[in-house]
């Protein structure tokens, strides 16, 4: 995965968080460093997060959970 890989992005946060967390009460700062810690996810990607791909990622965690 790649930080434009939102939706897979969404998916695995959804799998591995809920139920325990709220994806609407995420910061930023953790949703990043949630992303990192994924399985699968390429920490060396050619890009970094900025805040519209963070945006991006938990608005897709929020459709998810629901």
């Amino acid at each position: 995965m790649k930080w434009l890989d939102t939706r897979e992005i969404a998916i695995a946060l959804a799998e591995k968080r809920t139920p325990d967390v709220d994806p609407t009460t995420v910061n930023f700062v953790d949703l990043y460093t949630w992303v990192l810690a994924l399985d699968g996810f390429r920490r060396r990607s050619e890009r970094r997060a900025g805040e519209k791909v963070l945006e991006a990622i938990q608005e897709t965690w929020i459709e998810e959970a629901d």
